[in-house]
């Protein structure tokens, strides 16, 4: 008997080899209908391969990511027969799944093109090939085969993939009149690709790498269900609305300038306003939980990357090191702030009695990223960390970590991020070599992690292979006001930085010990918590945040000084506030005041410059009535404290 082990430890047993789909089937009926791949001891394969011998199984369907991610594989290669369908030649370079969808790199015939206007054409014939119902099928042959194969198709793009695998066998899959060399895992047939939305056309340099061909990078995603495609395209269309590029420069918050460089933000005034109030509530926060503020230089020599082990992990991420010839020295612009805060521990001896120590710090860090990859501030070149490390004892490693699990809570809190998962992230058991440290400690590590959660009752996923080179972490993903996901929070717990940098406490015992390092940032980066929270809010943020509270717009010249004295009153009454004095009508005004999301417009004439008042407007919502200044000022007043009731406490 075969016996396959289901996520919920119950056992179901087979006479003989069984594969994904029967499994499903043997649980329910819709279970099979639903699923698209399945998990055998970690390692997802097609539903139809066979199992031969006793296994840890897991099944996913379209809510899983790798039900998606199996889904669009297989959408992959069916763009992929289509276009070779009308481009007869075509070369084929890779065709991963992204986050939304799936895009494949092609190399078309001599003198051929693809536009965005024959989009259309290769998404009919898709919808034509996945009505065939055609198997998607694996096969395995010999690497000397795979060559031989691709050379008489003169693919020198997947020749030379081949060259650079291992020797053994190597996986094929082929449906209708294509094959691919791919590994898996796909659907069973093509009749599960139900509705199709080739999205875009960019070029791409084969393998990243500039000086290599530029190859036809065509993007495009599916569903199972045409409804599913339609909420799709109104989501993207909505998101567009929420863009924060587009959204932060109808609000004058940041830009970018070509003479400054790629990827280096500027923040505007109003932006460093909301990044300030961002800090300031994250300060008290902190402050709460018994942090220091520290601050580090924005380089340092390069031996001090070279012993945390940044340097043989990012270096080629990393801006090329600032040599000083007449001293022989070189730098590096610091691309993490962890090896600064190691100097800071250790620039005194440390006692039992002073740990834990938690160090703050909202440091720029610098990392190259390609021009290509550059997308405005979610990905940059130089971003700030909301960065912090906690130096303790390895008996107050598990109450510190939970600890941070609650500033991040008070975080997600105060800016209505309700819809998150807690993802722990643990080294992949098959790639040892990919981290730093020992075995002991990784462990041990780990299990403080899933012990901490476990106490905090946090419901959460494991994902192997995601931790970071020098410790396992613990990652919340949270689903914004579109249903996207990001990455927002992160802890992680690390044993291996305090032996690199030989950090020690005396303990009780009077001996030298080792403490425990724990690297947490809430925000992640500024610069990418800004554009999440951006395309999350569409630009409304929360009162306490938003850079501009209040704007007062008189309804003439005539009462441009009373507006001056309004807002002047509220400053003090520290209520941010502004006057749009423009020689502009007064429709006119509330239109481009409220195209910049400032919550109230107060609105002045003569009425109110004679009784002391205002006519309140709140964004999205119409007239409030009228208020006397003050009674405006204790209302806002109010409103904040309410919105940040208890998050200090």
């Amino acid at each position: 008997m075969i016996q396959i082990t289901l996520p919920d430890k119950s056992v179901k047993e087979f006479s003989e080899a069984v594969n994904g789909y029967e499994i499903a089937k043997s649980i329910s009926p819709r279970l099979a209908k639903d699923v698209l791949s399945v998990s055998v001891n970690g390692q997802v394969w097609d539903l139809t391969r066979e199992i031969s011998e006793d296994a840890n199984v897991k099944l996913y369907t379209w809510e899983d990511r790798e039900g998606k991610e199996t889904f669009w594989h297989s959408s992959a290669h069916l763009m992929a027969e289509a276009i070779e369908f009308f481009y007869p030649g075509t070369k084929f370079g890779i065709g991963p799944t992204v986050d939304t969808g799936f895009y494949y790199d092609v190399d078309l015939p001599e003198g051929k093109q693809l536009s965005e206007k024959e989009l259309q054409k290769i998404e009919q014939k898709m919808l034509e090939l996945a009505r065939q119902k055609n198997d998607i099928v694996r096969s395995e042959i010999s690497k000397e085969d795979a060559l031989e194969m691709f050379k008489q198709k003169d693919d020198e793009l997947k020749l030379e993939l081949i060259s650079e695998l291992e020797d053994g066998t190597i996986s094929l899959y082929n449906q209708g009149n294509f094959t691919d060399l791919c590994r898996g895992p796909h659907l069973p047939n093509t009749s599960y690709i139900k509705a199709i939305k080739l999205t875009s056309i960019a070029g791409a340099y084969w393998r990243g790498d500039e000086h290599n061909k530029m190859l036809t990078r065509v993007y495009g995603v599916t569903f199972p269900k045409q409804k599913m495609l339609q909420e799709y395209l109104e989501m993207v269309e909505e998101a567009k609305k929420r863009d924060h590029r587009k959204v932060g420069k109808e609000m004058e918050l940041f830009g970018f300038s070509e003479a400054v460089g790629q990827g280096l933000p500027l923040w505007l005034p109003k932006g460093t306003q909301l990044r300030m109030q961002l800090e300031d509530f994250l300060k008290k926060v902190q402050k709460k939980y018994d942090y220091d503020q520290v601050m580090t230089p924005h380089i340092g020599d390069v031996k001090l990357y070279k012993t945390s082990g940044h340097y043989e992990k990012y270096g080629k991420d990393s801006f090329q090191p600032i040599s000083t010839p007449a001293e022989g020295e070189e730098y590096l612009l610091k691309p993490m702030n962890c090896p600064h805060h190691c100097e800071i521990y250790k620039w005194k001896p440390r006692s039992y009695k002073d740990l834990p120590i938690r160090m703050a710090e909202f440091g720029t860090v610098y990392r190259y990223e390609m021009s290509g990859e550059l997308h405005g501030l979610t990905r940059v070149r130089g971003f700030t960390q909301d960065d912090a490390h906690i130096f303790c004892r390895p008996d107050q490693l598990k109450d510190e970590f939970k600890k941070v699990i609650d500033i991040i809570f008070i975080i997600f809190k105060a800016l209505d991020f309700e819809n998150y998962t807690a993802q722990i992230s643990l080294r992949d058991p098959d790639n040892p070599a990919k981290y730093i440290g020992s075995k002991e400690n990784w462990d041990k590590a780990e299990q403080a992690i899933i012990e901490a959660c476990e106490e905090k009752g946090l419901n959460t996923i494991t994902e192997l292979g995601e931790a970071a080179f020098y410790g396992p972490k613990l990652d919340f993903m949270i689903k914004d006001a579109l249903g996207r996901s990001w990455q927002l929070g992160t802890i992680q717990v690390d044993y291996n930085l305090p032996e690199r940098f030989q950090l020690e406490y005396i303990g009780a015992d009077d001996n030298r010990h080792r403490p425990v390092m724990i690297h947490r940032a809430p925000f992640g980066s500024m610069e990418r918590f800004v554009a999440v929270l951006i395309e999350h809010t569409a630009g409304k943020f929360p009162l306490w945040l938003t850079p501009e509270q209040a704007v007062v717009l008189p309804i003439s010249e005539k009462y441009n000084d009373y507006a001056k004295k309004v807002s002047n009153f509220l400053n003090i009454s520290d209520i941010r506030t502004v006057v749009d004095d423009r020689n502009e009508k007064i429709g006119r005004k509330i239109r481009d005041n409220e195209l910049k999301r400032i919550p109230y417009l107060l609105i002045v004439g003569e009425k109110e410059a004679e009784t002391e008042t205002v006519s309140v407007r709140r964004q999205g919502e119409g007239d409030k009535g009228t208020m006397k200044n003050s009674e405006f000022a204790d209302f806002i007043v109010k409103e904040v404290r309410d919105q940040l009731s208890g998050l200090y406490n």
